[in-house]
């Protein structure tokens, strides 16, 4: 009885999971991106000259899974990399124009669900979501 409660949690986070990225996901792939690519634009749009140890260290990847998205991404012209005036073996990172723009289109349509689903659900539904998140992403359940 109690995995068919764990399976529907399981499908319920696998469709909200979908319907969340679906729209991006359509847009980046008329660019020949993916997912990881919106997620790297996301981390470095957040954390504006950050180093790219910074960037692994917050997607919690290593070098070989942000090596190739993030190139691509600095060949298309949404990110910008520079040395550091002080270190220059530090790489900073930094979403040009059309970089922002396009993270802020993307990350837009999912804060906009968002939005529209706690205005639905109310905010004691919200804080409960966030606590059921933090749980699903917490080590102690490994």
């Amino acid at each position: 009885m109690r995995d068919r409660e764990l399976n529907r949690a399981l499908e319920a986070l696998h469709f909200a999971f979908r319907a969340v990225i679906k729209k991006p996901d359509e847009r980046l792939a008329k660019l020949g991106l993916s997912r990881v690519h919106h997620r790297v634009l996301y981390f470095i749009g957040h954390r504006p000259k950050g180093s790219v140890a910074e960037l692994l260290k917050a997607m919690q990847v290593s070098k070989q899974y942000l090596h190739r998205p993030l190139r691509q991404l600095i060949r298309q012209g949404f990110v910008r990399m520079e040395r550091d005036p002080d270190d220059g073996r530090i790489k900073r990172l930094s979403l040009s124009e059309k970089g922002k723009q396009f993270e802020r289109q993307l990350s837009g349509i999912q804060r906009g669900r968002f939005a529209r689903v706690f205005a639905e659900s109310g905010p004691e539904a919200e804080q409960t979501w966030y606590r059921v998140m933090a749980l699903l992403a917490d080590k102690r359940f490994d």
